[in-house]
């Protein structure tokens, strides 16, 4: 079978990646640490098989996780926690607005990582101050 008709398969547990609010691939994509060049050559995991990243997510239909030893939020800087929660929470509830769309890759990721990256991949700067 090619890979591409495997579908997303989770590095960690081996299981699929059927969901995509279940997926660490697209919620570092939407909050921009993925960018679409490297989407299609970046392993996939389910958010919850990666405990130091799911911890920051703070939402009502996401079941807390808890991370054991050095990269427990608990032990980290507040502020570093409070930035990292904001961030992974705002890319969470980004990925169920998006379940069930047919919106295009490229308008995935949040609005300011999509102004950041047009800034970025741009070879006019005026474009973007018309």
């Amino acid at each position: 079978m090619a890979k591409c008709d495997e579908g997303y398969v989770c590095c960690v547990c081996g299981e699929p990646v059927e969901r995509l609010r279940e997926s660490e691939l697209y919620l570092k994509f939407v909050i921009g640490w993925i960018d679409p060049e490297t989407l299609h050559t970046t392993p996939e995991r389910h958010v919850r098989c990666n405990p130091a990243l799911a911890q920051f997510i703070a939402h009502p239909e996401f079941e807390p996780v808890t991370c054991e030893g050095p990269f427990s939020k608990e032990r980290l800087d507040p502020e570093f926690v409070r930035d990292r929660q904001e961030r992974l929470t705002r890319g969470w509830k980004r990925l169920l607005e998006l379940e069930g769309t047919d919106l295009p890759i490229l308008d995935y990721p949040l609005d300011d990582v999509r102004t950041k990256w047009d800034l970025t991949t741009s070879r006019n700067p005026e474009e973007h101050r018309k």
